[in-house]
């Protein structure tokens, strides 16, 4: 095939070219390649690892409250295996449920903690520091509940970690600091709601 003389310019210009920029082409062709595969077999293993928690998970809510040593079992399996996953973080709150009614607290808190730590969803975060402050209650371990309940990141919980922090101050004896969370209280949760009367009545129980 027969170039006009431009063309073969062109040609010539580009061979050029490629004699001293080729190699780095290639090479950066092949990164992209292996980026590329590399991210599709990420997405494959994140895919396959929620998939397997997922059922996990769902062996862990049909199994009987009073199976302890099984609940135990799924949860520390998810916690230590699928800790990327949303379910280890659900399965830590819900090993805990178990352990406190099992009258195992210990327990209970360091899977509180590491939710509260690990968990991928707020609202699990936030649910896990309800139960690790209620829990902190129960043993009138005032100040540390306080501590619990000083967390930012608890959108859409803000009404129950203001009851909550009424409660204890009201165990503490502040009484006029905990009249101030209950009222904070209310002003977050549904008017609507059987929870906003229940705050209500707390609040008027202390003269409020």
């Amino acid at each position: 095939m027969a170039y006009d003389l431009e063309e073969q310019e062109q040609l010539d210009a580009f061979k050029q070219w490629w004699a001293k920029n080729g190699n780095m082409v290639l090479v950066a062709i092949g990164v992209l390649i292996v980026a590329f595969a590399a991210t599709e077999f990420w997405k494959h293993h994140r895919n396959q690892q929620s998939l397997e928690a997922s059922t996990y998970y769902q062996q862990l809510l049909d199994t009987p409250a009073q199976d302890h040593k099984a609940i135990q079992s799924l949860s520390a399996q998810l916690m230590d295996n699928y800790a990327g996953t949303p379910y280890a973080g659900r399965a830590a709150v819900a090993a805990a449920k178990a352990n406190y009614s099992a009258k195992d607290g210990k327990s209970a808190k360091s899977q509180l903690e590491w939710a509260i730590d690990h968990a991928k969803e707020d609202a699990v975060r936030s649910v896990a520091r309800l139960q690790l402050a209620a829990i902190h209650l129960d043993e009138k371990a005032y100040d540390e509940a306080l501590k619990t309940l000083e967390a930012k990141d608890n959108k859409g919980f803000e009404g129950l970690f203001a009851d909550l922090r009424g409660d204890v101050l009201a165990a503490q004896g502040k009484t006029a600091d905990a009249k101030q969370a209950y009222q904070q209280a209310l002003t977050k949760l549904d008017t609507q709601g059987a929870y906003h009367q229940y705050v209500a009545h707390k609040l008027e129980a202390l003269g409020g």
